[in-house]
């Protein structure tokens, strides 16, 4: 059987009449010319997808109907934490942590930064999320949020997660860790700037249950750095699943 085409609608429109209105609908009819009668995927983002039939279509909206449905338990362990960087390489870790199934991007203002965190996540970060999500078939979205102010209210934040980790370009090479480390429950993984850590930063992360990793003698861009420890918590992921 072939994929069935796939679209996002909203957790809170999901519900009885499914109707997908804005984006996700000129996209099914406009550009993929769905039609009256055609079977699609939908999913929400937070662990639910379910077959449906297209029931009618309109200007910018589609009535369907749902023809079973499931929900899927949330493995996900890993939140990255990234030091606020004027980058165009954020839009490509945006979709890479959908496919590789993080739990949460933070991008939070360091003493490091070029430039100022957004108060809150644009939207078309959330728009990035979704098409990743459609095109490898992943149902959940990772949460994104930003934290301004400094270093303060990222470990404020930290007191949510167990596991606290910050990956440190001047920690001892012995530090490297095991891809465990990345995929236990409730993960929060720090990775600084361009400009990585300052001294105060790094000590106020150690002084609070952070603990100090390495990825090796390479000196890693950030996003590469999050490549490699989303890519350790997905394969342990797998490795525990199968």
């Amino acid at each position: 059987m072939a994929r069935l085409n796939s679209f996002y609608i909203s957790p809170e429109n999901w519900i009885s009449p499914f109707i997908l209105e804005g984006s996700e609908a000129r996209h099914m009819c406009k550009v993929l010319r769905t039609r009256e009668g055609d079977s699609v995927r939908l999913f929400d983002g937070i662990g639910r997808e379910g077959l449906f039939k297209v029931e009618s279509i309109s200007k910018n909206r589609v009535i369907l109907q749902l023809d079973s449905e499931s929900i899927q338990n949330d493995s996900r362990g890993l939140t990255l934490a990234i030091g606020w960087n004027k980058s165009n390489r954020r839009n490509w870790l945006l979709e890479k942590s959908v496919e590789l199934q993080a739990r949460g991007l933070i991008f939070f203002q360091s003493e490091f930064s070029q430039g100022k965190v957004p108060e809150i996540p644009k939207d078309t970060w959330h728009e990035k999320n979704v098409a990743a999500a459609k095109q490898c078939g992943n149902v959940w979205l990772p949460k994104i949020e930003t934290l301004s102010g400094n270093i303060e209210a990222l470990i404020e934040k930290s007191k949510e997660f167990s596991n606290k980790i910050i990956l440190w370009e001047k920690a001892e090479i012995e530090t490297v860790p095991d891809y465990g480390v990345f995929a236990q429950e409730s993960t929060l993984a720090v990775i600084g700037p361009e400009g990585g850590f300052s001294a105060h930063e790094a000590e106020l992360l150690l002084n609070n249950e952070f603990k100090k990793c390495s990825l090796g003698d390479s000196i890693l861009r950030w996003e590469t750095a999050a490549l490699l420890c989303l890519g350790a918590a997905y394969l342990e992921k797998q490795k525990q699943s199968s």
